[in-house]
């Protein structure tokens, strides 16, 4: 059910957004557990998973809540993970016409030239980490922050890699708690 996707990304730019219910007075929430994160079968193995747990817990631990078995929010992590493929074209103008000239135009054909494209292909994974706060005592929805990456290649350090990206996710938890 969890898995960070950025976690196979050197350095990727982590890109996050947020949203919460603008009703909700986050001031009377206290005390926060984590969900029994677990890994999706072939995602991510129980290292990782007991990382992001770890970094969650530790970023509400710093913005001044307390872990309890009887919590006022609950904290769930999700994974979502798409292979993908990215094609590029290059096309090199060559010979009178392909490019503009002052015996020419702009554009191909009329006069002797040609054209020559080439495709390149990239394959990635785009991952992405959905972390939600809910409210324990109405199930309610009241914060959710998304963290997105391209995932190409292992990071040198998992850890650090991942407590940067999830700091960066929980940045504006609760609202209005971001450092101007």
């Amino acid at each position: 059910m969890l898995f960070l996707g950025f976690l196979y990304s050197c350095s990727p730019t982590v890109k996050v957004t947020s949203d919460y219910d603008h009703a909700a007075n986050f001031g009377e929430y206290k005390t926060f557990a984590v969900y029994d994160l677990k890994a999706q079968e072939g995602q991510v193995n129980q290292l990782n998973v007991d990382r992001v747990t770890k970094a969650i817990r530790n970023e509400m631990l710093a913005k001044g809540f307390t872990e309890s078995d009887n919590p006022d929010l609950k904290v769930n992590a999700v994974s979502i993970l798409k292979n993908k493929t990215s094609v590029s074209s290059n096309t090199n103008f060559y010979g009178y016409g392909g490019m503009y000239r002052p015996y020419g135009y702009w554009g191909g054909g009329a006069m002797m030239g040609g054209a020559n494209t080439t495709f390149d292909t990239y394959n990635y994974v785009d991952g992405s980490l959905v972390i939600d706060i809910v409210s324990a005592k109405t199930t309610k929805l009241l914060w959710q922050g998304v963290g997105n990456a391209e995932i190409d290649t292992k990071p040198d350090n998992p850890e650090e890699f991942i407590n940067e990206a999830i700091k960066k996710i929980l940045a504006n938890f609760p609202p209005g708690s971001e450092k101007k």
